[in-house]
């Protein structure tokens, strides 16, 4: 692995895959021919932001569902009981494993290689589907402004085109990236901000509690499907972690600026538009910022926040790429996958074959419809948080002398604590959902379990190559 420490057999801790012992360690994690350029901290902080958030952008729906009170309520409270501890989580286990794949990494060195094999295949999926969901978040606002993409022909070629042409920024590289990621988040962020300072006079805080309609129904399923939707993938960023200079440093300081960056840019505008506009609770659906703004100060601020929208959707389905990307490189790198799947431009050292695959599964997720996405991108993610949060407490009691240059200040049992409340929310997600996830989720679920032994058998037969590289990591 490109990011791992060699140390003497006493000091280093071994990748557990039985498939992989009897082969002689090779370095093959990284075929390429010239040394890559590391992400800094600055373009790390806003990957990050758009790995989670990208803006006010889709929180609406909370508001739609339970009204401002719980909207407000719960991207106040939703940050301390989940996306807190799972940057925390983060934090500790990228420093100590500072390799590409992240999440995968941490189930192998906590369970062995059919646990690892699983977590990519769940995390990879929740990850492509939940990349889809930017080109059609993209149309809802540009429809606004263009209403021949509403529906129809036009609509799926705009969708098709904006996959194809933004799949290709990240075959540029992922420095490239981080920096237009930068771009794009401040001048996503400018037309919010400036609507919030202008709808400052006309709030009444009674609005806050009640947009003035009694007796209506409460969608629960949308509420918390919207603050996980908007608050999740913060561990996402794990797996470039081999592309990050000194991680060790820049994990944990990215990952707590971006924490609090996300937060504020979600509850300001909140706050502002809800205390500041009076609409019935229905219209508060996907892109009515746009019409807030309209309301608030003019058609002129409505246009601006569309083509924010617009400039958010490409930064979210940038940076949410890069990370599926990338983790298939680092499951080749741990032999789950071909060799192949890490080899690199030469032009650009990215590795195009990742590129490619996640593309095209986004294409086919990009035409479902919007509420399944979400629905199926959070199923998914559950099931594979639930597998982290096992992977992070074993190895908290399997390996106490890692290296752990970031490390939780609490015991086990806090630890414990910790994991339960975010993990108690999972199981709350996965309840609710609706027949067709639960299908969408199965079949991923037993296609993760037989890739995972179709990958032993022509390990076996000898069809492909496959890394066999074993990883080492300090300990103290």
């Amino acid at each position: 692995m490109s990011a791992a420490v060699a140390k003497p057999e006493s000091m280093a801790i071994s990748s557990p895959n039985p498939d992989t012992a009897q082969e002689p360690p090779t370095s093959t994690a990284t075929p390429t021919t010239k040394a890559s350029k590391k992400l800094s901290l600055i373009p790390l902080i806003f990957l990050i932001y758009f790995e989670v958030a990208g803006g006010p952008f889709g929180e609406e729906p909370a508001v739609q569902a339970a009204g401002p009170l719980l909207a407000i309520l719960g991207f106040l409270i939703f940050p301390f009981i989940w996306s807190i501890p799972e940057a925390l989580i983060t934090a500790e286990l990228s420093t100590a494993f500072p390799g590409n794949g992240g999440f995968v990494i941490w189930a192998d060195q906590a369970f062995g290689p059919f646990w690892g094999s699983l977590m990519g295949t769940l995390k990879f999926f929740s990850g492509v589907v939940n990349v889809a969901a930017f080109p059609v978040l993209c149309m809802d606002y540009l429809e606004q402004l263009f209403t021949v993409f509403s529906s129809g022909l036009p609509r799926r070629l705009a969708l098709l085109g904006f996959t194809l042409t933004f799949s290709f920024l990240n075959y540029l590289g992922l420095v490239i990236v981080g920096y237009t990621a930068v771009v794009l988040g401040v001048i996503s962020l400018f037309p919010f901000m400036l609507m919030s300072f202008i709808a400052i006079p006309k709030i009444h805080a009674h609005r806050w509690v009640s947009l003035g309609q009694k007796g209506v129904k409460k969608d629960w399923n949308l509420y918390f499907n919207t603050l996980f939707w908007n608050l999740n993938f913060w561990d996402s960023v794990s797996t470039l972690a081999g592309e990050v200079e000194k991680p060790q440093k820049t994990f944990p300081l990215a990952l707590f600026c971006a924490v609090i960056f996300t937060c504020v840019a979600y509850l300001i505008p909140l706050f502002a538009i809800t205390g500041a506009v009076s609409v019935d609770q229905s219209e508060w659906e996907s892109g009515f910022f746009a019409n807030a703004a309209a309301i608030v100060s003019g058609k002129w601020l409505k246009v601006w926040i569309e083509i924010g929208a617009v400039l958010s959707s490409i930064g979210l389905f940038e940076a949410q790429l890069s990370s599926c990307v990338y983790q298939l490189v680092g499951m080749a790198d741990l032999g789950f996958l071909p060799r192949f799947f890490a080899i690199r431009s030469k032009w650009f050292d990215t590795p195009w074959v990742g590129i490619l695959l996640s593309t095209a599964i986004t294409i086919g997720a990009s035409y479902m419809d919007f509420s399944n996405i979400v629905s199926s991108a959070n199923f998914l993610y559950s099931l594979g948080m639930l597998l982290e949060f096992a992977s992070y407490l074993w190895l908290r009691r399997k390996l106490p002398t890692l290296k752990r240059p970031y490390k939780v200040p609490m015991r086990l049992p806090g630890l414990i604590i910790m994991c339960l409340i975010p993990s108690g929310f999972l199981i709350v997600i996965m309840a609710i959902a609706t027949k067709i996830v639960y299908l969408i989720s199965g079949l991923v679920t037993v296609f993760g379990i037989g890739w995972y032994f179709l990958m032993k058998f022509c390990k076996k037969k000898k069809w492909f190559k496959f890394s066999h590289e074993v990883q080492q990591y300090e300990q103290e």
